[in-house]
């Protein structure tokens, strides 16, 4: 007997709104969003740099910064003290917004302007580096200078004491202090953070100033170096889109940092090479105008680039300011390797394609995906060159090979120990070798180089024709023997040869051993 189901009819629950007073955010969002979200050290600067581009285009918009009177930002690393401090000549922070601008979480009034930095949490970063992080900053026009600072010692204490049961905001009042200092000794207009008692960790490569260059001139909104051959050419194609913010940065009062990009690399020790060519890509957006503008400079691709360059991998940069690390854009290769072959760099314009919240990627949308689509020619013609290259340089390695066992060959002749019989076949072998190496010098590939080529076959063929005309009219060293003798030396060599696997260890057995018939 079977029973028909019961149709149960649900009354919809009545949907309330969460009371106010019930939402609380707990003191560990301050650890999700200084230390756990910034793990790699050398962030600090990144972000530091970032909020200080983002204050000097402010100072270029408000009229306080000129053309004579360019964007700075430097950087004061000291071992002694072990601080670090990063000041920049923006527009600063006024004394009435200071102390809520730089306690307020995740509310940035950046967003949606075209600054480089948009969460509001980018400031913290230095709170895990540091025992006491201190910012400090003057607005044109104010007298004083307003100092915040946050002891980073007694924020990891309460951080990990069970017993504080106090919201984020609790936390933020126990370990920010704020004071008003005499403007005398400051700017008119600046914003500086400073890191008191620098932890070592990692190399200590946050005091490292070697260490701070290297990633600065690859991260940096910073001009290229004047002596780069291919930098206007570059400079004018990103003009055409916007005008590119570069801004002066020093260290420790030294010159000026530039991006590492030269006319030559060194790709291994000895070994120079140099950039032919440049090409230029414009990405469109999905609807319409320009998402992006993409330059590589190609050379002979001769194998991955060193890290020690700094210009290894395509990079992807927004406000001229380096996302991820050389590694970001390997996808656009039909093989990821060849990403460490090339040289180049993808400046972003279009604002949907955003960083993710520690900007070492990209959120994953579609028009993130669309600037992917249209790097893929590029990375296709990349490799292309790849690979003709490293069939070329086969082709040459293959023509060195069989030029070295030409006159190896040459050699053997040359030494004279060798039968009659035994030196036509030696010489039909060298003139089978020639021919291989007529064919090389006509590959289409080796066009560039054709002309050296067969100048060095006509020069062996040179030296094979006089040598064998020299051995026919002079005989050897062994000639001079009784003839069962010399059969036997010349049997004897014939089999040094064949039986030995490195010909140039047989001939100098051989010629010890002529020396040695010559002398008894």
């Amino acid at each position: 007997m079977t029973t028909t189901p019961q149709k149960i009819k649900l009354r919809s629950a009545p949907i309330t709104a969460v009371a106010r007073d019930e939402i609380r955010l707990g003191k560990d969002v301050i650890e999700l969003v200084s230390t756990a979200m910034y793990v790699e050290p050398m962030t600090v600067y990144r972000e530091y740099i970032q909020n200080a581009s983002d204050s000097i285009d402010a100072a270029r918009a408000n009229g306080l910064l000129t053309d004579v009177v360019s964007g700075q930002i430097d950087i004061n690393i000291d071992l002694a003290n072990r601080s670090i401090r990063i000041r920049d000549n923006g527009v600063g922070v006024a004394t009435a917004d200071f102390a809520s601008r730089l306690t307020t979480l995740g509310a940035s009034k950046k967003r949606g302007t075209g600054a480089r930095g948009f969460r509001g949490v980018g400031r913290l970063v230095g709170l895990g580096q540091a025992q006491e992080l201190v910012f400090r900053s003057r607005a044109i026009g104010q007298d004083d200078v307003s100092e915040l600072r946050w002891d980073c010692r007694r924020l990891k204490t309460i951080l990990a004491d069970p017993a504080f049961d106090g919201d984020v905001g609790d936390l933020i009042a126990e370990v920010v202090s704020l004071r008003h200092l005499p403007g005398s000794d400051y700017p008119l207009h600046f914003f500086e953070v400073e890191l008191s008692k620098v932890i070592r960790q990692r190399s200590d490569k946050l005091m490292n100033a070697a260490m701070v260059a290297d990633y600065l001139m690859q991260v940096a909104p910073i001009p290229f170096s004047s002596e780069f051959r291919f930098a206007g050419d570059i400079l004018a194609a990103l003009q055409a889109v916007t005008k590119p913010s570069e801004i002066e940065i020093r260290i420790n009062g030294g010159e000026p940092l530039r991006k590492p990009h030269q006319d030559t690399f060194l790709l291994a020790p000895g070994k120079t090479n140099a950039f032919e060519e440049l090409s230029l890509v414009e990405i469109p957006g999905m609807e319409g105008g320009i998402a992006a503008i993409g330059w590589f400079l190609h050379h002979e691709y001769d194998g991955a680039l060193p890290v020690a360059t700094l210009i290894k991998g395509v990079r992807l940069r927004i406000g001229n300011l380096q996302i991820g690390d050389h590694t970001i854009l390997e996808e656009m290769f039909p093989e990821s390797r060849f990403n460490a072959w090339s040289v180049g760099e993808i400046h972003v314009f279009d604002p949907r394609i955003v960083p993710n919240g520690r900007r070492d990627h990209f959120e994953q949308n579609s028009h993130f995906s669309n600037l992917l689509n249209h790097l893929a020619p590029p990375g296709r013609e990349i490799a292309r060159r790849c690979r003709t290259n490293s069939a070329r340089r086969s082709k040459l390695r293959e023509f060195d090979l069989l030029e070295e066992e030409v006159r190896g060959r040459l050699e053997i002749l040359r030494q004279g120990a060798l039968g009659r019989a035994q030196r036509k076949v030696s010489v039909l072998a060298i003139e089978a070798t020639l021919l291989r190496l007529d064919k090389l010098a006509n590959l289409d590939s080796l066009s560039d180089v054709a002309v050296d080529l067969e100048r060095r076959i006509v020069g062996l063929r040179a030296a094979l024709t006089n040598m064998a005309g020299e051995a026919e009219a002079n005989g050897g060293p062994l000639e001079r023997l009784p003839a069962p003798k010399r059969a036997m030396y010349e049997h004897m060599v014939e089999l040094i040869y064949d039986c030995s696997t490195n010909r140039k260890a047989a001939k100098a057995l051989i010629d010890r051993i002529i020396q040695k018939v010559a002398t008894s």
